[in-house]
């Protein structure tokens, strides 16, 4: 029944699917775009972000290539700043705009950026979230448990208050990197704009996994909230 053609999978599900779908085309579709425009600077994306670090008073954080497509990220466990193949060793608008992007995380822990450090404090309540709550909805129908069922409906909605803090995280990131690559000089003009486009765009994605967690949750809800007493 979780996963059946109610009527529910349809009219929320279905939606939130599409606009994610919709939001990966254009994080695909830009960073296409300006991976293929150089800059004037001539700056790689290494550089960018070693660049920013410095200019924020970070020198504990190293720089580090990683293979895969899309796989950059800020480790702030080895406080690592790890870049893919289209973006460590390019010059492009887009490669400099990602590197910036996950450089402006290393920044957000150097200050404790609130946000962050609250996400990172609620991610192991969402990894056992993830695991236990469609089990714990279960037994709870099964054995018309309304508190089994209630007590699954709030592990799963700890997935969507991650998403939630999430976006401020993500947000800020991209909105330290434009500043700073505005003011250093690293992108002059249009190249700001192409990299506004790319970050926006990899943002969308982020607001859809919110988007498809509140569905779901809101799912839950209705098809399971309030079904049975104990």
């Amino acid at each position: 029944m979780f996963y059946g053609f109610d009527i529910y999978y349809f009219i929320l599900i279905i939606p939130a699917l599409l606009f994610g779908l919709w939001a990966q085309s254009q994080v695909n579709t830009n960073f296409q775009k300006y991976s293929q425009i150089g800059t004037m600077r001539g700056m790689t994306g290494a550089q960018a972000a070693e660049y920013i670090l410095q200019q924020n008073g970070i020198y504990d954080v190293q720089i580090r290539h990683v293979s895969g497509h899309l796989s950059d990220n800020f480790n702030p466990r080895n406080k690592t700043v790890n870049l893919s193949d289209s973006v460590y060793n390019s010059t492009s608008i887009a490669a400099i705009g990602v590197a910036a992007h996950e450089a402006g995380h290393a920044v957000q822990h150097a200050v404790n950026y609130a946000p962050i450090r609250i996400r990172e404090m609620i991610i192991p309540v969402t990894q056992i979230g993830s695991w236990l709550y469609l089990p714990i909805i279960m037994v709870g129908f099964l054995f018309s448990s309304q508190t089994l069922v209630n007590a699954g409906i709030l592990l799963f909605s700890t997935l969507a208050i991650f998403q939630l803090v999430t976006l401020p995280v993500e947000f800020d990131a991209s909105g330290r990197a434009i500043r700073t690559l505005e003011s250093s000089g690293i992108l002059y003009g249009e190249e700001i704009t192409g990299a506004k486009r790319v970050l926006k765009a990899a943002a969308l994605t982020y607001v859809a996994a919110l988007v498809s967690s509140l569905a779901q949750l809101l799912r839950l809800i209705l098809i399971f909230g309030g079904r049975r007493r104990d």
